[in-house]
């Protein structure tokens, strides 16, 4: 596959790609193939983690991806109108509170908010019975591979050269070369300007799920973010200050809640579940859930969502996870992130 058609784009073109390939590098945390454990020949959860660590270094304390985020609080105002489609309690015509973060990707706590055009947002539901949903969502509707060890080959060919301190153009042209099942991300990112605020930003699940009625009977789904707010490009101006969106989204809170509605994307037979590259078509059947309401936000040193993994397999009864295998890995990887994130956590506390 030829990428590009001149040396002096190629070489422009080929610099872009190296900004999408640190983009991803957040967009999933890391992924792993969890059966694999003590198989030197297969991916570990703790094989990915050792190796995005080994490309970006370690800001101890920090999650290990999407390290640059703040949290935020609000609620959720169900409206029924899923109730059909699932029986969890969140789709009830209910108010159910969230603890939520947005972020940019990256490890670096303390990049700059221009350096990446993907925002994300992490949210918490907890419902009355004790049960919560977490899901972990992303400005892209689609994730650059569809399974770990296309994650990984991308994390090795994303690795910066010690001459330069950047990735090897070669090596990342080689990997997209391999892996045409990048070209949707890839395309997207090269058509969609950064959003100017987290508030603007629509937001996707990217992973297919199962919705589970009250019949027992079963619906693929996939689910998104749209916002109320409408969507502008990031300015020259923001995008020269180091910390623009946490001051802009400050900035609106204090003038006011902010809102997304939650739209739940039922799958038709024959559309894939297993392959998170690949958006369904648009005639798909769509139902506005409910509100998602943000009311405040805080610094995430002491916030509430310091301590919450935002694990997408953390479901309520009436969700479940589909054949997608990229939600196991991401589970297993989002786990040794967060212990070794907590774990110096707790030695600096104590020293």
């Amino acid at each position: 596959m030829r990428l590009l058609r001149s040396p002096r784009r190629h070489a422009r073109d080929l610099a872009k790609l190296a900004v999408i390939g640190g983009s991803v590098l957040a967009i999933g945390t890391a992924f792993a193939y969890v059966a694999g454990i003590g198989d030197t020949h297969r991916l570990t959860s703790t094989k990915i983690v050792d190796t995005l660590e080994s490309v970006s270094g370690v800001h101890a304390g920090y999650r290990r991806n999407h390290a640059k985020g703040v949290c935020v609080e609000g609620w959720f105002d169900g409206n029924g109108n899923a109730s059909s489609l699932s029986r969890a309690e969140v789709f009830r015509r209910e108010r159910t509170p969230v603890t939520g973060r947005f972020a940019i990707p990256g490890p670096n706590p303390f990049v700059s908010d221009s350096g990446n055009p993907v925002r994300s947002l992490a949210l918490e539901f907890r419902l009355r019975d004790g049960e919560q949903w977490r899901t972990a969502m992303n400005s892209t509707p689609v994730f650059i591979v569809n399974s770990a060890q296309g994650f990984y080959e991308q994390l090795v060919a994303s690795r910066p050269d010690p001459k330069t301190g950047k990735p090897d153009p070669s090596k990342l042209a080689a990997f997209f070369a391999a892996h045409p099942e990048t070209r949707p991300f890839r395309d997207w990112v090269k058509t969609h300007a950064p959003s100017s605020s987290y508030a603007n930003a629509a937001y996707y699940g990217i992973n297919a799920f199962q919705a589970t009625d009250a019949s027992g009977a079963t619906h693929a789904v996939r689910w998104s973010l749209v916002p109320e707010a409408n969507y502008e490009a990031v300015s020259q101006r923001d995008a020269a200050r180091h910390d623009f969106l946490d001051d802009e989204l400050r900035d609106r809170l204090a003038h006011g809640p902010q809102r997304w509605h939650l739209i739940l994307t039922v799958a038709q037979p024959g559309d894939v579940t297993n392959d998170a590259t690949k958006a369904w078509p648009d005639d798909r059947k769509h139902i506005d859930a409910g509100t998602l309401v943000i009311t405040r936000e805080s610094p995430q040193a002491d916030g509430a969502c310091r301590d919450i993994n935002f694990d997408p397999t953390v479901l309520p009864a009436g969700l479940m996870v589909s054949d997608d295998p990229l939600l196991a890995a991401r589970s297993s990887a989002y786990s040794v992130s967060f212990n070794r994130r907590t774990h110096e956590e707790a030695h600096h506390e104590a020293h």
